[in-house]
């Protein structure tokens, strides 16, 4: 018998030791792990690997001051940003391009329009797809916009453009609150709200505005029965708020949610532990030190950009030296052809000297053989002067009577004149006779009459010019009233969705989920409350 339970116990014991290992796969926003696990008296699933999803259960009141490590901030800005995509969280188109463009920011650095350039954005999921499709904008159109926000945020690092996306995100109405369907006495369904202040109360189609608010400071407990859940405020004479929850499962995530988000309510509100002290003491240590890393990097490459802009400008002087013995070389090349050019023709010039000076020397010979020529024609000379004088003789006798012929000419002439003069006297008298008033007179009335014609037609172009500039003055306002509300009237108003139309009502009215709520005092001392769990779960 003792053997019998020796070996048995030893048979357990080897099953123990040789327990099966399962996978299972940790996926986070960034990235997926893998590991090994053993298996003790747990049930799991036939398939493997085993997958989990590493999300931030609680989100926090105000990111800056509790998210202190790098790597939290920036897996919880991953689950922020696909919540706000997946329209989990809803985002009013403002926002939504705003957050894109700090999303922009964290994944790309500061704007550089060399790198840059229009459609780099194309294959980017930025915004969710109710806004897109809430505009008759088209994707270069969104991009635009989205780079105008983009450009000016230059100078942050990739965590501070984080923490502008969180501190923006953090303000919406449906951030970090968990829905679950309920229903009150009266058998209404409902939606219950949990988040970092407090419990909401909501109806089924209106996430954004609460019917009523339970602060966790003005809450003195919170009872779970059965599937019945009792929230009894601080104020004694409030209504006590009761409500079911059909599944059991659900409850138990609905009461771990209330516990965690009130202890982290009132540890917010308290002294910080000795660990989260020193947690933030290293934070600020290394936020400084990034800071100064971040500044001697400023200071490397602003020195690499004026030893680049040096380079360049020595570079500018070196192509304008080349430039400068290019030229030179050019001016040279061309000297020496001129000189060659030269030469060709002095020595062209050489050889029409010696055609010239043989030309002379005939041209000589011939002076030599006409002046022979000549002493023989000397007689022949003579003879021609005979002829010559006669000649002239006969010429002298012409020209007396020629010139006697041109006196009786001008004598007519004169006469021919004074005939002229008597018949221009005879028909001016006539006219003087037949003439009616002076012209002169019709001719100025004429004129005058043009000249107020004129006039008239002149300030009636004018008045017109004035009519057609202020019908264009007229026109170029009403465009520029069109542009002023150009984005306004690409927005397609029956795309609307309910949740867009109950944010641009609390919008003007000023609500939101904030507003039912009572300032939360900030002290680091707030009211203890009690929460009474008289229940035990069993799976």
């Amino acid at each position: 018998m003792a053997s019998a339970l020796a070996a048995k116990m030893g048979f357990n014991s080897l099953l123990r030791k040789q327990a099966k290992n399962f996978s299972v796969r940790i996926c986070t926003m960034e990235s997926d792990m893998e590991f090994n696990c053993e298996v003790l008296d747990q049930e799991i699933p036939k398939e493997e690997p085993i997958t989990f999803q590493f999300l931030a259960k609680f989100y926090p009141e105000n990111a800056e001051e509790e998210l202190v490590q790098d790597i939290t901030q920036h897996l919880f800005f991953l689950q922020v940003k696909k919540k706000i995509l997946d329209e989990e969280i809803h985002c009013p188109p403002e926002a939504s391009v705003l957050l894109a463009s700090y999303a922009v920011h964290a994944k790309y650095g500061d704007y550089d329009p060399g790198i840059h350039k229009p459609g780099f954005l194309a294959e980017e999921e930025l915004l969710p797809k109710r806004v897109i499709n809430l505009y008759q904008m088209t994707p270069e159109m969104w991009e635009e916009r989205i780079t105008a926000c983009y450009a000016q945020h230059r100078g942050r690092t990739r965590d501070e453009a984080e923490m502008e996306y969180l501190k923006i995100a953090q303000d919406l109405d449906m951030y970090g609150v968990n829905y679950f369907l309920i229903r009150n006495k009266k058998g209404t369904d409902l939606l219950l709200g949990v988040d970092a202040l407090g419990l909401h109360i909501y109806d089924l189609d209106n996430k954004l505005t609460p019917k009523c608010s339970f602060p966790w400071n003005e809450i003195r407990n919170i009872s779970y029965s059965d599937k019945e859940f009792t929230i009894k405020p601080l104020d004694k004479k409030a209504n006590v708020f009761k409500f079911n929850s059909s599944r059991l499962r659900v409850n138990k995530l609905i009461l771990q949610l209330c516990i965690g988000n009130h202890d982290l309510f009132m540890r917010r509100r308290r002294v910080d532990s000795l660990e989260v002290q020193q947690m933030k003491a290293q934070a600020r240590e290394e936020h400084a030190r990034k800071q100064v890393e971040r500044q001697r990097l400023q200071r490397e490459k602003q020195m690499r950009e004026e030893a680049e802009r040096a380079r360049n400008e020595l570079e500018r002087r070196l192509m304008h030296l080349q430039d400068e013995a290019q030229m030179a070389n050019d001016a040279l090349l061309r000297s020496e052809q001129t000189a060659d050019l030269l030469a060709e023709k002095a020595q062209i010039a050489e050889e029409e000297a010696k055609l010239l000076a043989e030309k002379a020397a005939e041209a000589e010979t011939e002076m030599q053989r006409i002046k022979v020529t000549a002493i023989r024609g000397q007689e022949e000379r003579r003879l021609i002067e005979q002829k010559m004088i006669q000649a002239e003789m006969l010429a002298l006798q012409m020209a007396e009577e020629s010139e006697r012929r041109a006196k009786e000419a001008e004598h007519l002439k004169q006469d021919l004149q004074e005939a002229r003069e008597s018949e221009r006297r005879a028909k001016h008298k006539l006219l003087e006779i037949m003439t009616p008033p002076p012209l002169s007179c019709i001719r100025e009335n004429l004129s005058f009459e043009f000249k107020d014609t004129d006039m008239k037609r002149l300030s009636m172009e004018i008045e017109k010019e004035k009519v057609e500039y202020m019908e264009k003055s007229k026109h170029l306002q009403e465009q520029l009233n069109e542009l002023k509300t150009e984005i306004e009237s690409l927005k397609l108003k029956e795309r609307e969705t309910p949740l867009d139309i109950i944010h641009n009502q609390n919008a003007e009215q000023g609500t939101s989920k904030h507003s039912n709520f009572k300032k939360v005092p900030n002290s680091r001392h707030g009211a203890q409350i009690l929460l009474c769990l008289p229940f035990i779960i069993r799976l």
